[in-house]
């Protein structure tokens, strides 16, 4: 598999790129953000998975997270994928919610969108194979994950489903039980069809309910955000966590919204959480 560097710049010490590649398992050109800190020749790191929410590519929390600096300090690697496949020929919707930047972080298996939204292979299987290749100073051994809204859906099911491979998970106002509201209800039925057992692999909720297990979970979420009745619905997450016995630590913030204000301002301390998890 080969890269395509976009661009590279100096940040707090380290290196902050921007790559493309032809990914196999969307059949699209993809680009993502890696941000390396300094680090010793023959070094290794680890590494925090960040994905990304609905309309978002990986430029909005490059430009926008405030990582590099805790990162940095805690000697991290932050990778950003994008949300979705993109591109003439791909499969869209007009709604922000479904299609071109909308992927869900599933595997399509109905039409139009089975050709190419393959976010889920793209993520567990095809982006991590090609950062182990092309980038010697990560540690794959050593894997967390988080991200925000459907990316904060997307990191809970693939951290639950892939336990032994990612020693820490954490969201930022996540969809929790997208089977249960509005948004889930639309793409999952949209991606996987109309048999809700399809659906419980991409449900964090239903993973806890049929077993899926991680030691601990950290979601920050604002209180004043305007999905968070209908759309985000964290006490499903606290129950399902309560009964599974998963020490959750649920932070309800005051006063934040959904958006990039409210995520830089708690990155620090989920770079940190991670840390913590991926040096023990």
């Amino acid at each position: 598999m080969t890269i395509e560097t976009i661009s590279t710049s100096k940040a707090h010490g380290g290196v902050q790129g921007v790559y493309a590649h032809d990914s196999e398992a969307t059949g699209t050109r993809m680009t993502f953000s890696v941000f390396v800190p300094a680090h010793e020749e023959g070094e290794k790191l680890p590494i925090l998975w960040y994905l990304s929410g609905l309309t978002c590519t990986h430029a909005n929390v490059t430009d926008k997270g405030e990582f590099r600096g805790p990162c940095a300090g805690h000697r991290v690697i932050f990778i950003a994928p994008d949300t979705s496949p993109r591109g003439e020929g791909v499969a869209n919707d007009d709604a922000y919610d479904m299609g071109q930047g909308a992927g869900f972080y599933v595997d399509a298996t109905q039409e139009p969108w089975a050709k190419n939204f393959r976010m889920r292979s793209y993520i567990e299987q095809e982006l991590p194979a090609l950062i182990a290749e092309h980038f010697p100073m990560v540690d794959m051994g050593a894997q967390a994950i988080t991200g925000h809204s459907m990316g904060g859906h997307g990191a809970l099911t693939i951290g639950l489903r892939n336990a032994d491979r990612y020693r820490s998970v954490s969201a930022f106002a996540p969809i929790v039980a997208p089977s249960q509201v509005a948004w889930g209800e639309k793409a999952l039925g949209g991606y996987l069809g109309q048999d809700r057992t399809a659906w419980r692999q991409a449900d964090a909720v239903a993973l806890i309910e049929d077993g899926a297990r991680v030691p601990d979970l950290l979601v920050d979420q604002g209180d004043a955000d305007q999905f968070l009745a209908e759309q985000l619905r964290p006490e499903l997450l606290a129950e399902a966590c309560e009964k599974a016995g998963i020490a959750l630590t649920l932070r309800m913030q005051p006063g934040y919204d959904h958006s990039y204000h409210f995520i830089s301002t708690f990155m620090a301390d989920h770079v940190a959480w991670a840390a913590a998890r991926l040096r023990r």
